[in-house]
């Protein structure tokens, strides 16, 4: 096989930014670091690619290998390619982003590099510039939930608008007001109300909703400009 000549091998790694919604706060998940340096620290579920890998192939098997999750779509955000982000070998990063059901994964998750879900309201200090990379997938996470109903996919199957509203706040880090927030919502007519209640979180209770799934397509631009001006935040 040949190769190119006099040119400089550089090492490609492949980072996973799972948020995860578990129905009051959005959590992120994260693993402590099993090699040196910086071992038994925090950080983003990575991996280096392998030879025959693809980039979306290897961030399903770190994905995989370090949690036990499959199945999670995730979305390429950006390539991280700063010389000296990694103090050990020149490394470019490709980061990968998703935002699942948490309940949904849960018992998925392996022990063996203690992943865990980490409030985003309380995040440790993560390795290397993994904290860029968060940051980085909020601001791609915000934009898009302010053009659609994204959201909506990490629900579970009937929900109430103040979770839908503990959703967005913690997507935004924003608090919105509830009366505003409970007219948008409903107005887009996605929404079919339920006879029952949640009466575990209030005294009065708040009513169950449910997607109404075949409005969701044809109506996707509903949600079209819900958060008036997604890049303030």
């Amino acid at each position: 096989m040949s190769r190119y000549l006099k040119q400089t091998r550089i090492l490609v790694a492949v980072d996973c930014i799972i948020f995860g919604f578990d129905g009051q706060e959005l959590k992120l998940l994260l693993i402590q670091r099993g090699l040196e340096p910086l071992k038994g620290r925090w950080s983003l579920v990575g991996g280096f690619l392998k030879e025959n890998e693809s980039l979306e192939d290897g961030a399903a098997h770190v994905l995989q290998q370090l949690t036990g999750l499959q199945g999670v779509y995730m979305e390429q955000l950006y390539a991280f390619s700063k010389p000296d982000r990694d103090s050990v070998e020149r490394t470019i990063s490709v980061a990968y982003f998703a935002l699942i059901d948490l309940d949904q994964y849960r018992q998925q998750l392996s022990e063996e590099y203690h992943a865990e879900w980490v409030s985003l309201r309380g995040l440790p200090d993560l390795i290397f510039d993994h904290k860029e990379m968060v940051a980085e997938a909020k601001k791609r996470l915000r934009y898009k939930a302010a053009l659609h109903p994204i959201l909506f996919e990490l629900l579970p199957d009937k929900f109430t608008v103040p979770q839908l509203q503990n959703l967005y706040e913690g997507v935004y880090d924003s608090l919105f007001d509830k009366r505003n927030f409970s007219r948008k919502v409903l107005s887009t007519g996605l929404l079919v109300k339920q006879k029952s209640k949640d009466k575990l979180n209030s005294k009065k209770g708040a009513f169950y909703y449910k997607l109404d799934k075949r409005k969701y397509n044809a109506k996707f631009h509903s949600f079209l400009n819900f958060i008036p001006n997604p890049n303030k935040f």
